[in-house]
């Protein structure tokens, strides 16, 4: 490791690193604006100039200068402070001084670093550049006159995505950075440039004029979108949740987050159920008090004839509440797998994603049965780009979808399983680090037991590795199991029941037809497809309006905070679950949250941790495999859960992205 000195003081860094890198583990701050630590070298800007000895007397781009043995690096001298009043000064001459009306205004790198590395006044009197809007999408709004060319958001595009949609035309002052024949960006990724963009030349389309970074409160949080537990930061003005943006965390999302997790919270205030409503004789929905609809709960006397059914994005303390509840009644038809999946559920090994998030990166060959990772998790297919760039080949057994690495499709069918082609059984067999990823779609169709005997086959758990995954797509589910919310044969264990009162906690893709008279109370936020099916409405708290536990698909349990309350009479889940106890006289063992959490925590130790779970790594013996057609569970990125649908933004994504409408612009 070479020994540099950075302003007078010495330094080791790590073979490889490169000046900035250096003179940031010294303590130092260099500007930099093409400079990013996940994206490649540009060396574009030339804002990160220091001096270097031994080396020419002129100053240096430190983004792109490898440190070496005795370097004496400078950060302070004249001349870096001159060459950088310079080059901020060239950045300046065109750039337009519109931070008044800018959205980036108050968080923008080009206002930070004028303000700390600029001269403060200019001596251009010529005319600016000015460029044309360029048009990316329902996300991106671009005001490409303040580019600086900075290039990040055409490196994010090639080398995160995966997807080459934007890029430069022409050179030099001509310069301009657009898409391709200036399209709408498609990729599930797309709206992570905006965080990228150093300038307000890229800003959120639907976040636009919105509100100022100073006026928000910031509150972190765990994205329900998928099953991915992106870690995320909501940014709320009074009981409205104005935008989400993601947090760094190197295991789970790294600094991205998806499209759908980013856009789908103006969904939080459309379609709200905010008031109780009880289905009268005729067939019609009447408002009603909490007291009223009680009551009626209370009438039917379901005794232990009562079940729940959990959502895709319910929290663990909601679920642990309801199981709480259910058993006081006597009952234990508890199921969270609302489509029907049937599968064991005594290992949970056997239905985690092992290898990590991270871990996958390692893998030097890969199986994808019946997942469609571009949708199900748009950040383990980032992830398995990275692995493809290391060397690792990627097989997919599944209906074709656009895959943003070289992939082998081998079938649809899940029996292919079972004679697979003679390179691909030697390329699994014989990788350091061979992984299988398994989908719902794959699960769905029997691949499951085929999928565990190639496990065994392949050796996937060894020393240090465990390359069995099983990709779910639903936030609440690796939760569920570990509460042990679900049947051992599945959804239709409830139907076979046929409970008197059947609690649908946020279940909105079930088929409630196959529950005839039972009382349906319906305990969610959204007036989607469970509330139309229900004869009781009890509005109840979305994702941003309460605390919770959430375990990703991985097992990492991580806690969100509340952002913002709930709208009219919503409450927190928990809290109706206490009081429908008072109603059904019936004692649950808990009066707060805090004593909630304490007997779920009590019940099942691993949920009070943050971080991984340990399931172990010992695998149930696998099957023959079976033919059955695989068909992904995703039907449309835009709009998997109700919040999305309700969304305006995603409404239209799915339209113009997926489905090829056109939306006229206002001039037109």
């Amino acid at each position: 490791m070479p020994k540099v000195t950075v302003d007078g003081q010495e330094i080791e860094v790590p073979n490889g690193a490169t000046v900035l890198q250096a003179c940031e583990l010294a303590g130092k701050e260099i500007p930099r604006f093409c400079y990013h630590e996940r994206l490649s070298i540009a060396g574009n800007c030339r804002m990160c100039l220091v001096e270097v000895r031994p080396g020419p007397p002129k100053p240096q781009a430190s983004c792109a200068l490898p440190a070496a043995e005795g370097q004496e690096i400078r950060t302070d001298t004249p001349m870096v402070k001159t060459a950088r009043e310079g080059v901020m000064e060239f950045l300046l001459i065109n750039h337009p001084l519109d931070c008044p009306i800018c959205d980036q205004g108050g968080e923008c790198d080009l206002q930070d670093q004028s303000i700390a590395y600029g001269r403060g006044a200019t001596r251009y009197h010529e005319n600016k550049r000015a460029v044309t809007e360029k048009y990316m999408g329902p996300l991106i709004k671009t005001v490409m006159t303040r580019c600086i060319h900075c290039t990040r958001c055409v490196r994010f595009s090639e080398e995160i995505a995966g997807m080459d949609e934007i890029g430069a035309l022409y050179r030099g002052e001509n310069m301009q950075i657009t898409t391709y024949l200036e399209q709408a960006a498609e990729h599930e990724l797309s709206a992570n440039v905006i965080d990228l963009c150093p300038v307000g030349a890229l800003t959120s389309r639907p976040y636009a004029f919105e509100a100022r970074p100073w006026e928000l409160k910031k509150t972190l949080g765990i994205d329900v979108s998928d099953a991915m537990g992106s870690n995320i930061r909501i940014d709320s003005r009074g009981r409205e949740v104005m935008r989400v943006l993601p947090r760094i965390n190197d295991d789970v999302n790294e600094e991205w987050i998806s499209d759908k997790a980013r856009y789908q919270v103006d969904g939080l205030t459309r379609r709200r159920l905010d008031t109780v409503w009880i289905r009268n004789k005729k067939g019609k929905l009447d408002k009603a008090s909490w007291n009223e609809a009680f009551a009626k709960i209370a009438a039917a006397k379901p005794g232990k004839a009562i079940a729940a059914i959990a959502g895709d994005m319910q929290d663990c303390e909601t679920m642990f509440a309801a199981k709480a509840l259910l058993k006081a009644c006597g009952s234990t038809l508890v199921e969270s797998r609302q489509t029907g999946m049937d599968y064991p559920t005594d290992n949970l090994a056997a239905m985690n994603f092992n290898s990590t998030f991270a871990g996958i990166e390692e893998a030097d060959a890969v199986l994808i049965v019946g997942s469609h990772v571009r949708w199900e998790a748009p950040l383990v297919n980032v992830r398995l780009r990275k692995a493809v760039k290391r060397g690792a080949k990627v097989f997919v057994v599944g209906p074709h979808w656009e895959t943003t690495y070289p992939a082998e499709f081998l079938g649809d069918d899940v029996s292919v399983l079972g004679k697979l082609p003679g390179h691909v059984a030697d390329g699994m067999s014989k990788a350091e680090k061979p992984a299988i990823i398994l989908g719902g779609g794959g699960v769905v169709a029997g691949g499951l037991d085929p999928a565990l005997a190639l496990a065994a086959e392949w050796k996937l758990v060894r020393d240090g590795w465990n390359g069995f995954n099983v990709m779910h797509f639903s936030a609440a589910r690796m939760g569920a199991l570990m509460l042990g919310f679900v049947q051992k044969g599945g959804f239709k264990d409830l139907v076979a029941a046929k409970p008197k009162v059947l609690l649908a906690l946020g279940a909105d893709e079930a088929d409630y037809s196959q529950f005839g008279d039972a009382l349906k109370v319906y305990i969610g936020h959204h007036g989607d497809k469970g509330a139309h099916a229900a004869d009781i409405i009890l509005p109840a708290s979305a994702y941003t309006e309460k605390a919770g536990t959430y375990v990703s698909t991985e097992g990492r349990v991580q806690f969100a905070d509340k952002a913002v309350f709930a709208p009219g009479d919503a409450r927190e889940d928990w809290t109706i679950l206490r009081a429908l106890a008072d109603a059904l006289g019936v004692s649950v063992g808990f009066d707060s949250f805090a004593e909630l959490r304490a007997a779920m925590v009590g019940e099942v130790p691993a949920l009070g941790v943050e971080g991984l779970a340990d399931y172990g790594s010992k695998l149930p013996k696998g099957g023959k495999a079976k033919s059955g057609k695989i068909g992904y569970p995703i039907k449309d990125f835009y709009l998997t859960n109700p919040i999305a649908r309700a969304s305006e933004t995603m409404q239209r994504c799915s339209a113009e992205l997926l489905h090829g409408e056109t939306f006229a612009e206002a001039a037109e």
